[in-house]
């Protein structure tokens, strides 16, 4: 009679290695030990082990292990990698996930990507052929996306160990950006690993969902993100960025890295520029100063946030009004008096007639030459009373045709083009929220080049909020205005010369 697999000595013997703290806590042990480095007639022959950069992140997890001893509340590691391509994020990948299983008896693992193909057919690949190769390979089954513990070791487990299995497993998990709720998954005590691959095209609000992963408190939490940094927008970018407190951080130039093709990398520069986003995606691992399709870029927006207001008094005081059209959106008022944004006021959730007197007050505050208010939507609305009270406002629909038709679709894309270009000696405030709301849209060109924007709709469906705060500002460019200094010298004139002069519009 041939005994169960585990009780052979050989099988016992790997599970006491496998399990001993040395290499259960010590990933780069665990990757050293598990696979067959060196070794003839293997696919790791000319290798001697990890990459440098690889086996730094291994060591931040020890280190983060060990710092969890004896602690009653636990941290949960969350690590964000920007690199150039073909640096090794896929093997990596492979490893951790490998490592949990084998070490956090009872861990779930899930894993997405930017896209189904790319899971499928690049980070499931890569775990495949690591897999096959890992020293307890025969512990595990393998399929199109899910990795599970075989029979024989999950009646091992739940007989002598008296541990639950249901949870014990790597799944490849799909999102639906439309319903972000579906990617809820499981919260376990023995241990949650998130890996986001090729996550720069990962939407918001799956990032927001893959947070509540880890509610349960325990030593093992870990969440992984690892892209080349495409967009200059969105929550993998934002964890380099506004959210860099909360994220181990590290960016990779893949002509740092062993065993890489460098000529592939110098070719790159070359033919694109050292400058250029290519060179920064491709080989660096930074983000592009803009993307390819994004109408304002961020560094012109921190441009204008690092700007001293200018407190030219003789400019103008226009009031832009986007009205909220519910949901999550918000009414924004922005004061604009000539090159700086003086003002920024969100309210969420309210009628129409308190936005009214929301409105009323930014005008009895501000004393605006104008006040020019989005008419789409609620806007009908409050254009209507604030006329009827007699106070000077205007109403701009985004739809309507452009000034300079040829080369913008509708008057929305005409006024984004006067924002961004007042934004390049502008100063505005310190906000998150409005440089996101400024660089979030991207440009719609037409089969004929007229520039049209992105619509909010089309934004939600990419994982970003509605553009509330720089529409806003935006509807403040929508008409000429005055310049103060020209008003009172038209004044004088008047006066002395009893008629009006031709006028030409000034600081608008």
């Amino acid at each position: 009679m041939q005994l169960p697999i585990y009780k052979s000595e050989h099988e016992q013997k790997l599970m006491v290695e496998l399990w001993s703290p040395a290499i259960a806590d010590d990933p780069e042990n665990f990757v050293l030990y598990a696979f067959p480095w060196g070794q003839k007639n293997t696919p790791l022959h000319k290798f001697t082990g990890p990459r440098a950069w690889q086996r730094e992140v291994l060591r931040d997890i020890t280190n983060h292990i060990k710092k969890q001893k004896g602690l009653v509340d636990y941290d949960t590691i969350r690590m964000a990698v920007s690199s150039g391509r073909g640096i090794g994020k896929s093997a990596l990948v492979s490893w951790l996930i490998l490592w949990m299983l084998t070490t956090r008896i009872g861990g779930s693992v899930v894993v997405s990507a930017n896209s189904e193909n790319q899971l499928r057919s690049v980070t499931w690949a890569e775990l495949t052929k690591w897999a096959a190769m890992l020293i307890n390979s025969h512990w595990w089954e393998i399929s199109a996306t899910k990795l599970v513990p075989a029979n024989w070791l999950t009646e091992l487990v739940e007989k002598d160990l008296k541990k639950g299995t249901r949870y014990w497993a790597c799944e490849g998990k799909l999102w639906s950006a439309e319903n972000p709720d579906s990617y809820a998954g499981v919260h376990n005590q023995d241990g949650m690993m998130l890996i986001f691959d090729e996550s720069s095209g990962i939407p918001n609000p799956i990032w927001e969902v893959g947070a509540g992963f880890f509610t349960e408190n325990t030593p093992d939490r870990y969440w992984f993100a690892f892209s080349n940094p495409r967009r200059n927008e969105g929550y993998f970018f934002e964890t380099f960025h506004a959210k860099r407190d909360f994220w181990d951080t590290r960016c990779v130039d893949a002509r740092t890295v062993e065993d890489t093709d460098k000529a592939i990398y110098e070719q790159i520069i070359a033919e694109y520029g050292p400058d250029s986003s290519q060179a920064k995606v491709e080989v660096y691992g930074e983000f592009p100063s803009a993307g390819e399709d994004q109408f304002i870029s961020p560094v012109l927006v921190d441009d204008a946030a690092a700007r001293v207001k200018w407190k030219d008094l003789t400019a103008p005081i226009i009031v832009g009004v986007d009205p909220a059209r519910g949901g999550a959106d918000a009414t924004v008022i922005a004061v604009r008096q000539g090159r700086d944004l003086v003002a920024l006021k969100r309210y969420q959730g309210e009628d129409t007639m308190t936005i009214v007197g929301r409105v009323i007050e930014a005008i009895e505050e501000f004393k605006p030459a104008l006040t020019v208010i989005d008419e789409g939507g609620l806007g009908y609305g409050i254009l209507d009373r604030l006329t009827e009270q007699r106070y000077k406002v205007r109403g701009v629909n985004f739809g309507n045709k452009a000034k300079l038709s040829v080369a913008f679709g509708n008057k929305r894309a005409e006024m984004w083009n006067d924002m961004r270009n007042w934004l390049k000696t502008a100063s505005i405030p310190v906000d998150r929220q409005l440089k996101a709301d400024l660089t979030g849209p991207t440009k719609k060109p037409d089969s004929s080049g007229k520039i049209f924007l992105e619509g909010k709709k089309e934004m939600r469906a990419r994982g970003l909020a509605s553009p509330d705060a720089a529409d806003a500002l935006a509807v403040t460019f929508a008409f000429p205005v005055a310049h103060r200094a020209y008003n009172s010298e038209k004044t004088i004139r008047t006066n002395a010369q009893g008629s009006s002069p031709t006028t030409s519009w000034m600081g608008a």
